[in-house]
């Protein structure tokens, strides 16, 4: 199944996303669910969730039925959101 995913990612998605300044990587694939990460402009896109059950989605679902549904996971790690937070509890005081 994941290089059927792999086969639709490369030819459907990545497509799209590249007309946008951006990629995708497949983080994990288990029960019908794919885990992806939005890479490029794409992964700060305020439209990043819909762009994943819209055109990733659709799709996989539409050429891989065993697909049950695709999940955007956060492409920011806990230590950048920390350090985030930090900055703008900083500048707001």
């Amino acid at each position: 199944m994941n290089e059927k995913i792999l086969k639709v990612i490369d030819e459907k998605v990545r497509p799209y996303l590249n007309g946008h300044n951006g990629d995708i990587e497949v983080l994990e694939v288990k029960d019908g669910v794919v885990k992806v990460r939005l890479l490029g402009q794409c992964s700060g896109c305020i439209s990043a969730k819909y762009t994943v059950q819209d055109i990733v989605q659709n799709s996989l679902k539409e050429e891989i039925p065993e697909i049950n549904k695709v999940e955007l996971i956060d492409s920011l790690s806990k230590e950048t959101l920390d350090m985030a937070r930090k900055i703008l509890n900083k500048n707001a005081k």
